[in-house]
């Protein structure tokens, strides 16, 4: 990953705040407390430590690879120009979430399109299966079924779609999905049920032959 240049702006504000001692899980508070003050060794590492997590959050969003390193890299550059805005209450993972999940919006806007971005997860493992290979005919329904899950998926309102891929795709607590959609874990039980609801209306409509 190309060096990040230093926003003089973001780091002249932090040099001003006073250091507070991180207290989330995961052991990189030095690590952040130093990229806050503008060392840039330290942010590296902290970007070394999270880019796998990261690029298959962001991959599961943005089908093409090579687009979703460019959307993984601006969410790193955007978080080191809000370094000195992080609270280190928070959890450092969840924050790169949510920038990266901005970024995926921008991504999608600058295409103008409206349809999900649902990528494989680089390692796999969401697709490994047993050593029983399906049969051709099995195959073939697969594809249809994920082919009209996507198309599914991609009518769903953002903040409907967003609330449930957090949770059933991404795995993520009620309580880190509500913090990167900025929003209640009681909003966050509506989405995802709502989401569900117009999901499975709408997969039983496109999986009914038309007449």
């Amino acid at each position: 990953m190309n060096s990040i240049a230093a926003q003089p702006s973001a780091l002249s504000r932090q040099a001003r705040l006073p250091l507070r001692r991180a207290t989330f899980i995961g052991g990189f508070d030095d690590q952040i407390a130093r990229a806050q003050r503008g060392d840039r060794t330290a942010f590296s590492a902290l970007m070394s430590a999270h880019k796998d997590d990261l690029f298959r959050f962001v991959r599961r969003r943005v089908a093409d690879a090579d687009a979703a390193s460019d959307v993984v890299q601006e969410a790193f550059v955007a978080a080191w120009g809000a370094m000195a805005s992080f609270d280190p209450e928070r959890s450092f993972k969840t924050w790169l979430h949510a920038i990266a999940l901005n970024k995926c919006r921008d991504a999608a806007r600058r295409a103008a399109t409206r349809r999900t971005f649902w990528g494989q997860c680089p390692d796999g493992d969401d697709l490994r299966v047993a050593d029983e290979r399906p049969s051709p005919e099995a195959e073939t329904i697969s594809r249809e079924e994920v082919r009209i899950l996507r198309q599914a998926l991609a009518t769903l309102p953002e903040h409907l779609r967003e609330a449930l891929m957090l949770t059933a795709v991404d795995g993520l607590s009620q309580a880190a999905a509500s913090a990167t959609l900025g929003c209640s874990v009681k909003s966050l039980e509506y989405r995802v049920h709502r989401a569900r609801e117009l999901l499975a209306s709408e997969m039983a409509r496109r999986a009914t032959p038309q007449r």
